[in-house]
C-alpha cells in the first residue's frame, strides 16, 4: 500500500518552491513558471525577492499562509540537508530536490547524500531525488519540473519511472507526441528515498493508470521492484527498458557469475515479475501504446493471424514477429479454403495471408482469420487505399487487431484516431507493428505463466550441518542430497590407496586432486581422465605431483561417465536482486558461450521448465545428432531443487554443477560441484557477533 505522504508529495494540493528566484535562467523561476497551469497554491519562497512570476513571496517557509503539501527546493546542495529537515520538521509530506552534487558527484558528495538520507529517516519526509528534474502530473495541471515546456504534455493513461530526469521528460514528449498521453511522469535522480517499488505502489492504487513504463538504469532493491510490478501487473500492464546492456558484473569465484551480468540478470528478473522487457525508447513506448489500447486474457501461446495488403510490408512484418519468437500458427486447410474462396486461389493463405490488394471481402479475411482455432490476435498491413478499402469499420469488428498502415500524415492520424478508440492501436512502420504486437503476445504469455502453480519449491532435506570450507567431494554430497546422481567415488587421503579405489569402482576412471580453495581443476592440471588401467592410475598420480595446487589435497577417485552435452546448473546472489538460480550450456568454456537463462530463486518446476526453451543451445540437449536428450521433467526439478536450497540458505553464497552431463535415457549426472560459504564479518567485536556478507 501506497504510503499517504507519498500520495500528497505526487497529487499535492499545495506546493511550496523554496529559492524561488526573479532572474530568468535560474531553475526556482523555471519551476514557479512551470507551476502556471496547476490549480492548487503555489507558495514561492526566497529570502530578498518580492515575486516572481506575479506571485508574492514569503521570506521563509514558516511565513507562508499553509504548509504546502510538497516543496519543490531550488537551493544549492549543500544546503539542501537542513531545508529538508525544516520542510519535515514543520510537515510538509513531500520535498523535490532538484539540485546535484551528490552521490553522482565525488565523495564528498555521497557523504552529503548520507547526510540528507539520515534526515529523510528521522523525519518521515518523503523525498524524490536528489539530482532530479522532478515529475509530472498533467491530469493535474502540474509540472513539477525546472522543464517548463513539460506542462504542454497531455494528459492519459502512460505513468513512467525512470532513473533520469531527462529520460523520463523524453518518454513524456514522445509519448505525447504519438497521442497517447500522461497520467504521471517522474524522475526518480539518486533515489536516496522513492524509489521505483514506491512509485509502482502509488500509481496501483490509481485508476487513472492504464500502463506503466519503467526506464531502469540500476537499482539497489532488485526484489523490491520485482515485487512492486507482481502487485501491479494482474490490473496493469508494465513495459521495462533496462539500461547498460554492456554492464557486466564478474563474480570470481565460478563460471556461475562469469555467464550472468547485471543486465541480463535484471531483464530476467522484470520478465519473471511480469513485465514486458523492450530493447529501446522507441519501443517502450510502442509496447506501452498497444498494451493502453489492447490487451489478451492469459495465453500459453499467443497465436498471430497476419493478414497483408501488400506482400511487401507483410513479409517485414512476419520476419520482425519471427525475430521476436511470435507465433504464426498455419490455418485450418478449411479456412485457408474459405479465404481462396474471398481473394483467390493464387495467394498465399496458411499464414501469412497475402490479399493482393484489399478489397470489399476484407472484412470476411479477418474474421475467417480470427475465428481460426489458434489465433489470438491479428497483425494487419494496409496501405492507405480509399479507393480499395477503409478497413476501420472491418478492424473494428475484427476482434483483437493491430494495424501497420503507410500513407498521407493527415490520413494516417484520422484512421489512427478512430481505431485508438476502438481498442486496435496503429503504427505507421511494419517494424513497429511488429513491436507492438510482440508485447501484447508477451504479456498475455507472462499472465498465463503467473496463473500456474506459482507456490515455492520446498527445500530438499539436505542436512543442515556442513562444512564452512567445501571440497568438491562435500560439494558432491550436497548436489547427491537434492536428487541429482553424480558418479561413483572413493577420496583417498594418501595416493598409495588410490590403484586399488580406481579397481574397486571399476575402469576406466577419472582421478581429480580435491581441496576447497582448489575451484578449477582443469586449469591447474589437476584433473586426469580415460585411465584404463592400473598402469594408467599410477602414471596419473606422478603427472598429479606435480601440479601446481594448494597443500593437502586429497585424491577423488571417480567412475569415468558416459559422453553427453553438457550444462550449467548454478546458483549465485546478485546484490540487488538476491539469490539467482542459472542454466546454461556447460563445459570449461561456459562462459565464453554467453548462453544462460536466469530466474530469481526460488522457482517452481513449471517455471523451471521454461528456462531450456531460453537456450540459443536449447536443440544441444534435445537429442541433437544422436546425442542423449534430457529428461525435461526431472531437469526441471533439479533447476527448482537448486533454486530452493539456495534461498533458504543464506550462508550459501553460490553453488554451481558445471559440467551437468546428459546421459542415457535422459539421466542427468554432476561431473564436477562448487559450492561457496558466505565469509563471516565481525559486527559488533567487543560482543563477538558475526552476521553473513557476500
Amino acid at each position: 500500500m501506497s504510503d499517504p505522504r507519498l500520495g500528497r508529495l505526487l497529487a499535492p494540493r499545495s506546493v511550496a518552491v523554496i529559492g524561488a528566484s526573479p532572474a530568468p535562467g535560474k531553475a526556482g523561476n523555471a519551476l514557479v513558471r512551470s507551476l502556471a497551469t496547476f490549480g492548487g497554491a503555489v507558495l514561492p519562497v526566497h529570502p530578498t525577492a518580492d515575486e516572481v512570476h506575479g506571485r508574492p513571496v514569503a521570506k521563509r517557509l514558516a511565513d507562508l499562509p499553509e504548509v504546502p503539501d510538497l516543496a519543490l527546493l531550488a537551493v544549492p546542495a549543500a544546503a539542501v540537508p537542513s531545508v529538508v529537515r525544516e520542510c519535515g520538521e514543520a510537515g510538509v509530506a513531500g520535498a523535490v530536490v532538484h539540485a546535484g552534487g551528490f552521490a553522482e558527484a565525488d565523495e564528498d558528495g555521497a557523504a552529503l547524500q548520507r547526510e540528507l538520507a539520515a534526515v529523510v529517516a528521522e523525519t518521515g519526509i518523503r523525498v524524490l531525488g536528489p539530482n532530479t528534474s522532478g515529475f509530472i502530473a498533467p491530469h493535474l495541471g502540474l509540472c513539477a519540473s525546472f522543464v517548463a515546456s513539460a506542462a504542454t504534455i497531455d494528459p492519459g493513461p502512460l505513468a513512467i519511472v525512470a532513473q533520469s530526469g531527462g529520460v523520463n521528460h523524453a518518454l513524456a514528449f514522445g509519448a505525447h507526441g504519438e497521442g497517447l498521453g500522461v497520467r504521471l511522469a517522474v524522475g526518480l535522480g539518486n533515489a536516496v528515498d522513492v524509489s521505483f517499488a514506491d512509485v509502482i505502489d502509488h500509481v496501483a492504487g490509481d485508476d487513472g493508470t492504464g500502463v506503466v513504463a519503467l526506464a531502469i538504469e540500476g537499482t539497489a532493491d532488485g526484489r523490491g521492484l520485482v515485487e512492486a510490478i507482481g502487485r501491479l501487473v494482474d490490473r496493469v500492464p508494465v513495459v521495462a527498458l533496462k539500461l547498460g546492456r554492456t554492464d557486466v558484473t564478474s563474480f570470481a569465484q565460478s563460471h556461475t557469475g562469469a555467464v550472468t551480468g547485471s543486465w541480463k540478470v535484471a531483464r530476467a528478473a522484470l520478465a519473471q515479475a511480469g513485465a514486458v522487457v523492450v530493447d529501446d525508447t522507441s519501443e517502450l513506448l510502442d509496447a506501452a501504446r498497444a498494451l493502453a489500447r489492447r490487451r489478451l486474457p492469459p495465453r500459453r501461446r499467443v497465436g498471430v493471424g497476419l493478414v497483408t495488403g501488400q506482400a511487401g510490408p507483410g513479409l517485414l512484418l512476419a520476419d520482425a514477429l519471427a525475430a521476436r519468437g511470435v507465433a504464426l500458427p498455419e490455418l485450418p486447410e478449411g479456412v485457408q479454403d474459405e479465404l481462396a474462396h474471398e481473394i483467390g486461389s493464387l495467394t498465399y493463405r496458411r499464414n501469412p495471408v497475402d490479399t493482393g490488394r484489399p478489397g470489399p471481402t476484407l472484412p470476411r479475411v479477418l474474421d475467417a482469420v480470427a475465428a481460426a482455432p489458434a489465433i489470438d490476435l491479428l497483425a494487419v498491413y494496409l496501405l492507405d487505399e480509399p479507393d480499395a478499402v477503409d478497413p476501420t469499420d472491418a478492424l473494428r469488428a475484427a476482434g483483437p487487431a493491430v494495424l501497420g498502415t503507410g500513407g498521407p500524415p493527415e490520413a494516417v492520424a484520422a484512421r489512427t484516431a478512430a481505431l485508438d478508440a476502438a481498442g486496435v492501436p496503429v503504427f505507421p512502420a511494419p517494424e513497429r507493428a511488429a513491436a507492438a504486437v510482440a508485447a501484447i503476445a508477451a504479456d498475455a504469455e507472462a499472465a498465463y505463466r503467473r496463473g500456474r502453480d506459482g507456490s515455492e519449491p520446498a527445500a530438499p532435506a539436505v542436512a543442515e550441518s556442513a562444512p564452512q570450507e567445501w571440497d568438491e567431494d562435500e560439494a558432491k554430497r550436497l548436489v547427491a542430497g537434492l536428487g541429482i546422481d553424480v558418479p561413483a567415488r572413493t577420496v583417498c587421503e594418501r595416493p598409495e590407496e588410490v590403484p586399488d579405489a580406481a579397481a574397486a569402482i571399476g575402469f576406466p576412471v577419472v582421478l581429480k586432486l580435491v581441496h576447497p580453495l582448489l575451484r578449477h581443476k582443469t586449469e591447474a592440471g589437476a584433473i586426469r581422465t580415460g585411465l584404463r588401467d592400473r598402469r594408467d592410475v599410477v602414471a596419473a598420480l606422478d603427472e598429479l605431483a606435480a601440479a601446481d595446487v594448494p597443500e593437502g589435497c586429497r585424491v577423488m577417485v571417480e567412475a569415468m561417465a558416459p559422453p553427453g552435452p553438457e550444462l550449467l546448473l548454478g546458483a549465485i546472489r546478485d546484490p540487488a536482486f538476491g539469490p539467482l538460480v542459472v542454466l546454461g550450456a556447460g563445459g570449461v568454456d561456459a562462459e565464453l558461450q554467453d548462453d544462460t537463462s536466469v530466474r530469481l530463486a526460488p522457482v517452481s518446476a513449471a517455471e523451471a521448465a521454461t528456462m531450456l526453451d531460453e537456450l540459443a543451445s536449447a536443440g544441444r540437449y534435445r537429442g541433437h545428432r544422436g546425442a542423449p536428450a534430457v529428461d525435461e521433467p526431472r531437469l526441471a526439478a533439479a533447476i527448482s531443487a537448486v533454486s530452493a536450497l539456495f534461498a533458504q540458505r543464506p550462508a550459501l553464497a553460490e553453488l554451481e554443477i558445471n559440467p551437468l552431463r546428459v546421459v542415457a535415457g535422459g539421466g542427468l549426472l554432476a561431473l564436477d560441484a562448487l559450492v561457496v560459504e558466505r565469509a563471516p564479518e565481525i559486527d559488533n567485536v567487543s560482543r563477538g557477533t558475526v552476521r553473513s556478507r557476500p
